[in-house]
């Protein structure tokens, strides 16, 4: 190598990250490197990327570089992930539906309650097609993000840190406390979920044992006896090892909800039995609140994705994102509608607490439900996991495994710990979807998005600034309206238990 080549990219040739950019000013006129913040990003990728070798430079000719000279040049982040034991697209397909359904779909008749038959279908649709579009967002930033700083994979709190530090001057201090926020929000959506699926799961089971053996028992009592199974399948590693368990439980899953179907649509009453819209503003809050619990599944999504074999399949059209979402937005709304209209004002916080349980069939319905939300609970723990950095030991140095089970297990006791303290299961759904998921799946997306296209600009008439405008306001307001409403709802039901 020569001089100037050591002096652009070092001894080694790789130790520096830089961009190569075309100079006429120079005699004779020559490739130079410049900064990667000086530089102009075209769709969020930029033009050419170098990590130091001069053999790709030297192919590239003054305002002739054709489409394959720059993919060429480009770092690709999914080539340089080292992934132990990676995912196929079905694989990740089964993991993310087992993410989203659960008892949120079993919730969709209560959000229907609250918004009429016409509303909720209308705006379950809309819901669900902003919460796809806001998970896309985020994960295409961060594909940009690792093109842009040639980094192989990053999870959701380094997704916010980046994307702030490409914004302007004045928000790039606050790129460490977003990335806080963040996680937070995550963690309080993943693991708030797994307590609503542990009382979910408590509550089926002391349905049954009561019917069967008239023992009247503490939902409590149910907690603690599930807790060591819990903890002993939330000890597992390794994602791929519990893909047979995401296949059993969306099967189990599928075949309970295409049960209760039967009952549902047994005996339907008229349309015009139940109105068609909401009765009260303060209503619809509620309504917002359950259907982003339900539909958002956005907490699973960078650990599916970092996890694949095929990253770039996961939001490409169609991609395992955006079939997924398509199949949970129809079964989601017509569980809403039919479910509603069978049972009107007397529909439960979950569906299946509406079904017989005297019947042979109600008993099967309601036993393999509750084993498959039950299932369904470690792919939200293995994405608390992960989102904390302990999977596979990776924040100790010290025994790692010793330490990583030991949080493991006082996180599964803590889950168990706030079912047992708040066994109300509608207004907790409607309250972490109305705090959490607003603040995870609906705020940070569109800013994330405004701020890693910033330098670029935001396209003709700052389209792109309008338009996550929009959603930014409806998730603001979706979180300071439905967290009230459902906060109130849900003291007052604590008060009433």
């Amino acid at each position: 190598m020569s001089e100037k080549g050591r002096d652009y990219f070092g001894e080694s040739g790789l130790e520096k990250v830089c961009m190569l950019e075309y100079s006429d000013v120079i005699d004779p006129p020559e490739l130079i490197p410049k900064p990667m913040k000086d530089i102009a990003w075209r769709n969020g990728i930029s033009a050419i990327a170098c990590s130091g070798q001069e053999k790709k430079a030297a192919t590239i000719a003054k305002n002739v570089i054709s489409q394959k000279d720059q993919e060429a040049a480009f770092y690709d982040p999914f080539m340089n992930r080292n992934v132990a034991h990676p995912t196929s697209d079905f694989e990740t397909f089964v993991h993310l539906l087992k993410g989203s359904l659960g008892t949120g779909m079993l919730a969709m008749p209560m959000a229907f309650k609250n918004s009429g038959l016409f509303v909720g279908l209308v705006g379950s649709i809309v819901v669900g097609y902003v919460c796809t579009y806001c998970v896309h967002m985020f994960v295409r930033a961060s594909h940009v993000l690792c093109h842009r700083h040639q980094l192989p994979a990053i999870g959701f709190q380094k997704i916010v840190e980046l994307s702030f530090l490409e914004g302007p001057e004045c928000l790039k201090k606050f790129s460490k406390a977003a990335g806080y926020v963040i996680n937070f929000g995550l963690l309080t959506e993943l693991l708030g979920v797994c307590s609503a699926y542990v009382l979910f799961v408590a509550k089926s089971m002391k349905q049954i044992v009561e019917h069967y053996w008239h023992v009247d028992m503490s939902v409590q009592v149910y907690m603690a006896i599930m807790l060591p199974v819990l903890i002993t399948i939330n000890l597992t590693r390794n994602l791929r090892h519990l893909t047979p368990l995401s296949m059993i439980s969306n099967v189990l899953f599928l075949l309970g909800v295409f049960v209760s179907f039967y009952y549902i649509f047994e005996d339907l009453p008229p349309i015009s039995s139940r109105p068609a819209s909401f009765s009260s503003w303060g209503q619809l809050p509620l309504f917002f609140g359950t259907t982003i619990f339900a539909l958002e599944g956005i907490g699973v999504v960078m650990p599916l994705e970092n996890n694949m074999k095929n990253p770039k399949h996961f939001i490409s059209c169609p991609g395992v994102l955006h079939i997924g979402m398509v199949f949970l937005i129809i079964l989601y709304a017509i569980t809403g509608f039919f479910g509603y209209l069978k049972y009107g004002d007397k529909v439960e916080a979950s569906i299946t607490l509406n079904l017989p349980v005297e019947t042979m069939l109600g008993q099967f319905l309601k036993t393999i439900v509750a084993i498959a939300v039950f299932l369904t609970y470690f792919l939200l723990f293995y994405a608390a996991m992960d989102l904390l950095g302990i999977v596979n030991g990776r924040r100790f140095k010290t025994r790692p495994l010793l330490k990583e089970n030991i949080v493991r297990i006082l996180t599964v006791i803590g889950t168990v710990v706030v079912a047992g303290l708040f066994p109300n299961l509608g207004p907790f759904l409607s309250l972490i979807g109305a705090f959490s998921l607003c603040v995870v799946g609906l705020i940070f997306p569109p800013i994330i998005d405004t701020l890693i296209y910033y330098r670029e600009g935001l396209g003709r008439l700052k389209w792109r600034l309008w338009k996550n405008g929009v959603i930014l306001a409806c998730g603001v307001l979706g979180l300071v309206t439905g967290t009230m409403i459902s906060l109130q709802e849900f003291v007052e039901s604590m008060g009433g238990a």
